[in-house]
Parts: structure tokens; sequence; C-alpha cells
């Protein structure tokens, strides 16, 4: 019999993953029905078109299909592990054969399966609700496949990684809270980015769900809104190499300075 790989392992801790999940109800529910009651609030009140072709239910649907990936990813990961860490969970894993990459790995299948369950709704309600068009070119999708495989991946080894910043997992939410919903806002998620002030643009710039937020809109809006980004395009090679800049950051990060117990 050959020995477990570390990938194997992390695909069964993925599966363990996911039944622990899926057993928190309210988390579940949360998780997966937050996008769409901003959806309702935001595509109620905001009704209007911005531009030809273009209402805002359409630019606010690209916008959260990449909220999500930072709320599902860096943000959950960020609080949960911390609580992990406190209550003792991570020290009885060390005890265990599993490497640290294997738990990498399980918390990244369950947050891809998590975003994948989330966008599905989110598009269903938004063709049901709110007149949001779908992709029709098949070049379209697979962007959409490519930018939600990578930014799940990104946001998952960021999250891991900043999962040390919190002192305990009581106190992560207060932590992690505050600087994602300010990325939402500085990111263009609830407003049209080129709107916003430049120095608000320029911090944006720095961080992945700025390009996150940009390659959505280069999937679920037309080509000729490309005209008001800032560069005046989409800048898709732009686009995913800098979140692939920072899953590398991120997995440099996190190997480096995730810990199994407090300190």
């Amino acid at each position: 019999m050959s020995k477990p790989t570390a990938l194997s392992i992390g695909i069964q801790r993925g599966g363990l993953e996911i039944k622990q999940f899926m057993r928190q109800r309210e988390s579940v529910v949360f998780t997966m029905l937050f996008p769409l009651i901003l959806l309702a609030i935001f595509g109620s009140v905001f009704s209007n078109s911005i531009a030809e072709g273009v209402t805002f239910s359409q630019y606010f649907v690209a916008g959260m299909i990449a909220s999500g990936l930072v709320n599902t990813g860096f943000q959950q990961l960020a609080i949960m592990i911390p609580m992990e860490r406190e209550f003792g969970t991570l020290k009885r894993l060390r005890g265990t054969p599993m490497p640290a990459s294997s738990y990498f790995i399980g918390k990244a299948i369950l947050v891809t399966l998590s975003m994948l369950i989330q966008v599905f709704l989110l598009l269903a309600a938004g063709v049901a609700f709110f007149g949001v068009n779908l992709p029709t070119g098949a070049d379209k999708w697979l962007l959409l496949v490519v930018l939600l495989v990578l930014g799940s991946a990104c946001s998952t080894v960021l999250g891991i990684a900043f999962s040390n910043v919190p002192k305990s997992g009581r106190g992560a939410s207060a932590v992690v809270s505050p600087v994602v919903i300010v990325l939402q806002f500085f990111s263009g998620v609830f407003f049209i980015f080129t709107d916003l002030p430049q120095w608000m643009q320029q911090v944006a710039a720095i961080f992945p769900l700025k390009w996150m937020t940009q390659g959505a809109r280069s999937i679920f809006l037309p080509d000729s809104f490309a005209t008001r980004e800032v560069a005046g395009n989409w800048e898709t090679g732009r686009t995913f190499a800098i979140i692939t800049a920072w899953l590398v950051v991120g997995i440099i990060w996190a190997v480096r300075s995730f810990k199994w117990e407090r300190d």
C-alpha cells in the first residue's frame, strides 16, 4: 500500500471540512443567503441604469461575486482558524501525521465549494428577479471559472496567513471584518469604481479584491463598459497577474507564519 500524499490527505480533510461546515446550520444559511439579501436590497433601491444596457443590478452582481470570494475565503478563514486555534482543535491536528499543506488544501476545498454554491444562487436570483443577463460566450464562462478558482485559492491562503494577526479567537471578527468592509467600499463592490475618489482607487489597486471585482465586471458587463474603467479597458492580463502574485505572496506568508498553537 502506497503512503498517503499531502494531496490525498488534503482531499480527505476537505470532505471533513465540508461535513463540519454543513452541521453549522446558522453559518450555512448566513453564508449562502447573505449575498442574496444584499442583492435584494441594492437591486430594489437602485433599479436605474448606470450605462446603456447596464443596470445597477448587473453591476452589483459582478461586485458581489468578487466580494463573495473574499467573504468566503479570507474573512471566514481569518476568523475561523483563530477560533480553532483557541479551542485546541489545531493543537490536536498537529498530533496527527497530517502536514500543514493538507490542512490548507482542505480549507481551499471548503471555500471553493461554498463559493460555487453562492455564485449559482446569486446568478439564479439575479436572472429570476432582477433582470441580470448571463454571459453568452464560452470565453466569458471560461474566464469566470478561472476567476473563481484563482480567486478562491488567493483568498484562502491570505485568510490562513492573516489568521495569525488576531490575538484570540473571540477578537478575530473585530479585527478582520472592518478590513473586509473597507476594502469592499474601496474596490467598487457597492459603488461604481471610477466614481470613487482617486486616492481610494489607488489604495484599492494594491489589494486583490479590486482586481477580482474588475475581472468579474469584464465577464458580466458588456465590452462597451470597459471605457469607464480607469485604464479604459478591462486589463484582463494584468488582473490575473496581480491575483496570481497575491496568491504566491499568500502561500509564502501562510507557510512561514502559520501556527498550530497560540503563542
